[in-house]
């Protein structure tokens, strides 16, 4: 030992029997002071952990309970109540059914008798159509003159109809746009089912069409510009026309069809006889409203050419018609026109 060393150990053993506090007390206190903070430390970090694991173990206990909870939901409801569905479905539709027959028992009750003089269809609308529908409207058919002259509006919102389901039809159904010349994988997969399912080589079939497609054509034709002097009508001869096209297109396919009867022509041939109907009736209805004279002629009734814009409005109705059933059957065969 060092005389430096020596006589620090003496200085230091003096103070100590004079009663003065030694440099190792503060040490020793340093040390057990760090050591009970190290204590507390470690005292806290086990009380996180035993909070942890009373969290986790109430997280364990409400999963297990909601999983319990849904099983006795699942099975109440396979069991019991299932059972009470039945009972409130069953209950629920003897009710109305029992309240529909009730109502519809007392309507039938209440009616006036059959041919009754005062029964409500023996008014003056239906006297007004019999009496005054020939100088009115010109059509010998009373039928064509009620709907596409005094109830032309609603005409026009049937083959707005029409016009509409045919439009969805083709959003929901169409294969889609491609180039040219170039049909996408959906086309021609759509061709091979069309194609697998209904062959095009029936040689019965093709000789049928051939001589049964123009006639067919040529009797809708008839009905739709006969619709004012006799039975028939847009409706009637547009739904004929429509069943020509689909014969043939089941006879040669779409291939041949395309040649005189594409996709293009379906939809100038839906659109503008729309238009052109809503602009007739638009100026019958403005003229008709104000009793401004209409300028249109109603000719001489029993004639082709007579009873005003119904011929017209009749072929308008009729090239819709037809339309609206070759794209329904064309694209629920296949997707494509």
């Amino acid at each position: 030992m060092t005389k430096k060393n020596d006589s620090t150990f003496k200085s230091r053993f003096m103070s100590w029997l004079s009663g003065e506090n030694s440099p190792l007390d503060d040490e020793l206190e340093s040390i057990v002071s760090g050591e009970e903070e190290a204590g507390l430390d470690m005292l806290s970090f086990e009380r996180a952990e035993l909070e942890e694991e009373k969290l986790e173990l109430r997280r364990d206990k409400l999963l297990l309970d909601e999983v319990a909870e849904s099983r006795r939901m699942h099975l109440w409801a396979k069991t019991k109540g299932a059972k009470w569905l039945n009972v409130f479905y069953r209950t629920t539709a003897f009710i109305l059914c029992a309240a529909i027959i009730f109502f519809l028992l007392s309507t039938v009750v209440a009616l006036p008798p059959f041919g009754a003089e005062d029964n409500p269809y023996n008014n003056e609308v239906s006297q007004r159509y019999i009496e005054q529908g020939i100088p009115e409207t010109g059509a010998v058919n009373f039928v064509a003159g009620m709907i596409l002259d005094y109830r032309a509006f609603d005409t026009f919102g049937e083959s707005t109809v029409l016009f509409v389901a045919s439009c969805g039809v083709i959003f929901l159904l169409k294969l889609g746009d491609h180039a040219p010349g170039k049909p996408s994988k959906a086309m021609l997969e759509a061709e091979y089912d069309d194609r697998h399912h209904e062959p095009k080589n029936d040689g019965i079939l093709q000789f049928a069409a051939k001589f049964l497609t123009p006639v067919i054509l040529l009797f809708g034709i008839y009905i739709v510009l006969n619709g004012h002097i006799s039975p028939g009508g847009g409706f009637s001869g547009g739904a004929v026309m429509g069943a020509g096209l689909i014969l043939y297109l089941t006879a040669f396919g779409f291939e041949k069809t395309r040649r005189f009867f594409t996709y293009k022509m379906t939809r100038w041939i839906s659109v503008l006889p729309l238009l052109c109907y809503a602009g007739m009736k638009s100026y019958s209805f403005f003229t008709g409203a104000n009793h401004i004279p209409g300028g249109v002629p109603l000719g001489t009734p029993g004639a082709i050419l007579s009873s005003g814009f119904i011929l017209p409005l009749n072929i308008c109705v009729g090239l819709i018609v037809m339309c609206t059933m070759y794209t329904f059957y064309a694209l629920f065969r296949k997707g494509g026109m």
